[in-house]
């Protein structure tokens, strides 16, 4: 006689095999990421100077009053939103334009991919030393612009000059990643869609506006994201490059944080500007998967 099997076991057993997988990933997720934000939310309602022997004291939201009370902090998160909204556009921006332009596979675009991503391998702050050669008041540029008989350019001395220059800089050392990921997201376009198009007799850009664009939805929500969390956290370039001058013009939360909190041992104000940081990247990325969810709506109602 058969044996009836329920199936029960083996589902138990697939079921623990898979808690056992998970859990050291939730884990090292808690460890590593949940546990010091509730540290430093716990320590953004203290004062603190960071020494074990000091029990830190609760002062309420007096932190978060300094930052709001202060002109110099408003200012930092003023330009930290500037470097992160505008350097965000031209980084993918920039990203997507090259991506597009290096998308078929040839040994020219393979050289230019590798050159292109080249910028992101190294290091933020040899990034800022470079550039800070390059445009520097004795820098390569300024020196030519001399010697051809015009007056030198203050791209690191001025405040105006000095926020762009910084965001042209950054836009530069981070692109490469953006454009890997909109050349994998080419791929994913449907080659059956691009022919029907052309057999059409679209443009290239009723191609891209119809076609490409749409399809690289999820890439663009991905890219935009990463690149505009990594410019909020931008600290080394500044750090190398102007130093978080002239006059603070190019003075962002990470390095306020970094460079002037924490050697302060004012660990609880640095916590209270970390904690408003993590609000920043969080209100960032909902926004853009809102609008993109939105965009989505929207195409839909209209098919």
């Amino acid at each position: 006689m058969a044996l009836k099997s329920t199936g029960k076991p083996r589902g138990r057993r697939n079921a623990a095999a898979a808690v056992s997988m998970v859990v050291p990933a939730v884990l090292l997720y808690t460890a590593l990421l949940v546990v010091p934000v509730i540290y430093a939310i716990y320590y953004s309602f203290t004062e603190y100077n960071g020494f074990p022997s000091r029990v830190p004291e609760f002062i309420g939201l007096e932190n978060y009053r300094t930052i709001f009370g202060s002109d110099d902090m408003t200012g930092t998160m003023v330009i930290t939103a500037v470097v992160a909204v505008v350097g965000a556009i031209a980084v993918n921006l920039a990203a997507l334009g090259l991506a597009l332009l290096l998308q078929r596979t040839n040994r020219f675009n393979t050289f230019g991919r590798v050159v292109m991503f080249y910028p992101h391998v190294l290091s933020a702050l040899v990034v800022g030393f470079l550039w800070q050669a390059i445009l520097g008041p004795q820098g390569v540029v300024n020196t030519l612009l001399e010697k051809v008989g015009t007056d030198a350019l203050p791209f690191l001395s001025d405040p105006d000059w000095a926020l762009w220059s910084m965001i042209v800089v950054i836009v530069w050392s981070l692109f490469g990643v953006q454009l890997i990921l909109y050349l994998a997201g080419l791929q994913t376009v449907s080659a059956d869609l691009l022919e029907a198009a052309r057999l059409d007799g679209a443009s290239r850009w009723q191609t891209f506006r119809a076609v490409t664009w749409p399809s690289l939805a999820s890439t663009t929500t991905v890219a935009v994201i990463t690149s505009g969390i990594s410019l909020l956290k931008t600290y080394d370039v500044v750090v190398s490059l102007t130093g978080g001058g002239p006059a603070g013009s190019t003075k962002t939360l990470a390095y306020s944080i970094l460079a002037v909190s924490f050697p302060q041992r004012d660990i609880g104000l640095a916590s209270a500007q970390a904690v408003l940081l993590i609000l920043a990247a969080a209100v960032l990325s909902l926004t853009v998967l809102f609008l993109r969810r939105r965009a989505e709506d929207d195409a839909e109602s209209i098919g």
